[in-house]
């Protein structure tokens, strides 16, 4: 029995196939091989057509089968792990009404931080464990006051995922998991959040209807079969954002287990069984792949938003693109710790949660025209990104997360040597690489889903550990002082920031 996974990213739609005896992953494609692109046609402004997700993931499903041997009728279930955040509106006929304001969107920011204030700080936090800062409902709010007829026109709302789900199975339903990153579960009444549509006059009707985060949530029809070149009637039996999905990937279940991820943006994500929150929601707390009274699971998350992007903006824009990203790795080792003195603020992405929403773009500073070159450029990114993490795991702190292990998968930042150093010396934690990555965690949810593997525990037997990376005393004094120099430049921008 084999099983498929789709993880839908903002830069590319990536499959792979798990075999569920072996648990070994069997075959994996993406598209396209650049990244997808991000209309931003405001300063601030981030939205893609949810009509190319769902080409690119046929193009990537084609991929999988040409490349390889696979024989398509064995694979018998889906899952789905997809970018959060992002608000997708549909009408009566199930036609997308507008482009999708996805995770990096500012636009609702002033929006979030109003209700925060009528509704009342101590009020969110209690119900919504979150401020609505720039959230899916804050987006819907702008649609609503901005925007009249797009969204006189919703038939429903969906999240990235709910909307592949859509496509594959011509069902329009979410998840717990799923309207809590929207900021539309209250986890003190355990149930939709009747503060949020009250407050901001949405029908309840524009909301869909609740599926298991693990179980079947569709079928496959026949025309998404004939696209697809799957038999019909397979099982969507998993769903959910992609960073609780590369937690799930990762094994990252329990109380105390901490996760990581650092592709477009990066993320560090804990998991509890209280219900913790950062007053200033600098970092946000959503139910887990797994949370289910009374065994109830938060993922404590923290964001940055410029994080790989910073990466494929300089291979981009400072080189002649011919370069790889494992050249630019190799060729940031030339340069010694610290980039002499070359520092780079991360934040060119969107508004940032753990800088109170606030927009700052990136900043380069200490450029010297003859001291600096292209390499340093490729290490300072580096840094930079690792030094921004560093920043918002000390506000973690500050509500219980405690790093002493933190995993993630072998891939996008984390197949630096430069940026696994910085990350596990700042943090003070090991960092343990494995052989996965979103689209398996998917697949392997799927296999959970369909009951497959009957705990947990059976969907990671062959999740393998391919790289240690430890603290060493002496050079983690050394990255805390530049890091000291890093934070200090922060903190004056901030001060001099409008």
């Amino acid at each position: 029995m084999q099983f498929i996974g789709y993880d839908i990213g903002s830069s590319s739609i990536k499959v792979s196939v798990l075999d569920g005896t072996s648990g070994k992953c069997i075959a994996s494609a993406n598209y396209p091989d650049d990244e997808m692109p991000i209309s931003s046609i405001r300063p601030g402004w981030a939205e893609q057509n949810p009509e190319d997700w769902w080409n690119n993931l046929v193009s990537a499903t084609e991929k999988l089968f040409l490349n390889s041997t696979l024989n398509p009728d064995l694979i018998k279930a889906i899952g789905i792990s997809y970018q959060m955040h992002g608000l997708v509106m549909i009408d009566k006929d199930r036609n997308v009404i507008r482009p999708s304001i996805i995770w990096c969107d500012s636009r609702a920011v002033n929006t979030g931080n109003s209700i925060f204030s009528e509704i009342g700080e101590k009020k969110c936090l209690d119900h919504f464990l979150n401020s609505p800062g720039n959230f899916t409902a804050s987006k819907l709010a702008w649609v609503k006051e901005n925007e009249p007829p797009h969204y006189e026109k919703i038939y429903k709302i969906m999240l990235p995922g709910d909307y592949i789900a859509m496509k594959l199975t011509g069902e329009v339903n979410t998840t717990v998991s799923g309207l809590s990153e929207g900021i539309f579960w209250d986890f003190k009444e355990n149930k939709i959040a009747d503060l949020i549509l009250d407050h901001f006059g949405f029908e309840r009707e524009l909301i869909p209807s609740i599926v298991p985060t693990f179980g079947d949530q569709g079928r496959l029809t026949k025309k998404a079969a004939a696209k697809l070149k799957l038999k019909p009637g397979i099982p969507v039996a998993y769903r959910a954002g992609d960073q609780p999905n590369n937690a799930f990937s990762l094994n990252v279940l329990e109380p105390g287990e901490i996760a990581a991820t650092a592709g477009t943006s990066g993320v560090v994500y804990g998991v509890s069984d209280k219900r913790k929150y950062d007053r200033l929601s600098r970092i946000n707390t959503f139910a887990h792949v797994n949370h289910q009274s009374p065994e109830d699971r938060y993922g404590v998350l923290l964001c940055v938003n410029g994080t790989g992007i910073l990466n494929a903006w300089i291979r981009r824009n400072m080189t002649d693109s011919r370069i790889s990203y494992s050249q630019m790795n190799k060729i940031a080792t030339e340069v010694q710790i610290g980039s002499e003195g070359l520092f780079i603020l991360p934040f060119g992405n969107g508004a940032e949660r753990m800088l109170l929403n606030r927009n700052i773009f990136s900043q380069i500073i200490g450029l010297n025209f003859n001291v600096h070159s292209q390499k340093h450029f490729f290490r300072a990114a580096q840094e930079g990104i690792a030094f921004a993490l560093k920043y918002g795991l000390d506000i973690m702190e500050e509500v219980g997360i405690q790093p002493e292990v933190i995993r993630a998968g072998n891939a996008n930042m984390f197949l630096s040597p430069v940026f696994c150093e910085v990350f596990s010396n700042l943090m003070g934690a090991v960092i343990e690489l494995y052989n996965t990555d979103g689209s398996q965690g998917a697949a392997r949810g799927a296999g959970y889903g369909t009951g497959y593997y009957s705990s947990f525990n059976e969907c990671f037997l062959n999740l393998n550990k391919i790289r240690i990376y430890e603290p060493e005393a002496k050079i983690q004094q050394e990255y805390n002082a530049i890091y000291g120099d890093w934070k200090n430049l922060l903190m004056k921008f901030l001060a001099n920031q409008v």
